[in-house]
């Protein structure tokens, strides 16, 4: 399957947020999924834009992949929420990296 990862990005160093998000990464990777990372994408895109901009990118991702993988830090960031919201309204598969993460009334597949 293709696989959108969502987390926080904004707020965090960049060495966290790579970190976390190459991790996911490669254990997605690793049970034979092609991944979309939008936290080492945004390095050679985003010169000159915003998040909000940024986050018309992420929706493209978005739409090309089978499922949205939301990292366990996900409630915190608006950008992620507004993934969250897209891919669900797009009826997008959702898998949570921990599933204590879940918020009702969005479609639940766990990891």
């Amino acid at each position: 399957m293709k696989v959108y990862v969502s987390g926080k990005i904004t707020g965090l160093d960049q060495k966290e947020y790579l970190e976390k998000f190459e991790a996911a990464q490669k254990y997605l990777e690793l049970h034979g999924h092609k991944v979309m990372n939008p936290a080492s994408a945004m390095f050679t895109c985003t010169a000159g834009f915003g998040a909000e901009e940024y986050l018309h990118v992420c929706y493209a991702m978005i739409d090309v992949c089978d499922v949205i993988y939301m990292l366990d830090n996900w409630q915190s960031s608006q950008g992620a929420r507004k993934e969250l919201q897209y891919a669900s309204d797009w009826r997008k598969r959702i898998v949570y990296q921990d599933d204590r993460t879940q918020e009702l009334g969005f479609p639940v597949v766990y990891a």
